[in-house]
């Protein structure tokens, strides 16, 4: 989080996470495409597979603090694993995670696998208290797994966690929601307790 006084404004970072084509930049076209308020430009490098190459960048806007425009900055990360030093580079300085699975059972070892790359990477950077919510896309999909199995295999820490279809647009903004009233109520909480410290 940037707290810019002369700009009046507050700055928070959401990074998407999760394994190759789960969903992480349809979020980002979605609410783009979708969000009535004002927004950035979306920016997206793909590669011929039109998979994400580096990342998608969309700053929204939301009025939360009086006298203050409150951005909230959209990245998703490359889900190939061989972009692991890429992944590393985007989700440093985030405030808030949104873990993308694609709810495929043949896509399990790939949701583990990046889950357990973002937790270990988080540590390094000492983030390991920031919020996170879990998003299960591609409900859809003929073999999805049931959300019982999916939330034990892939949310040990109970995380607020939302089911999606991305393509279609059905939970996208219900899972943003979440995370910036997460970060919203971190960010108060973090206020109040640096005022009674003065």
């Amino acid at each position: 989080m940037i707290i810019d006084a002369r700009k009046r404004e507050i700055r928070f970072k959401i990074v998407y996470y999760g394994p190759a084509v789960s969903g992480k930049t349809t979020n980002i076209k979605q609410i783009h495409a979708r969000y009535p308020g004002p927004k950035g430009d979306l920016v997206t490098i793909d590669t011929e597979g039109e998979r994400t190459l580096v990342f998608d960048f969309l700053p929204i806007e939301i009025e939360i603090i009086k006298g203050f425009k409150t951005r909230f900055y959209l990245y998703t990360v490359p889900g190939q694993y061989f972009y692991k030093a890429t992944r590393k580079m985007v989700l440093k300085g985030a405030d808030g995670v949104i873990f993308v699975v694609d709810s495929s059972r043949a896509r399990l070892r790939d949701n583990v696998q990046s889950f357990k790359e973002l937790v270990e990477t988080l540590k390094a950077y000492g983030l390991v208290r920031i919020p996170i919510v879990i998003q299960y896309n591609k409900r859809d999909v003929p073999d999805a797994m049931p959300l019982e199995e999916l939330q034990k295999r892939l949310n040990p820490y109970r995380f607020p966690a939302f089911e999606a279809v991305a393509v279609q647009g059905k939970g996208v903004f219900k899972t943003l929601e979440a995370m910036i009233k997460l970060l919203v109520r971190s960010f108060i909480k973090r206020s109040l307790a640096s005022g009674k410290r003065r």
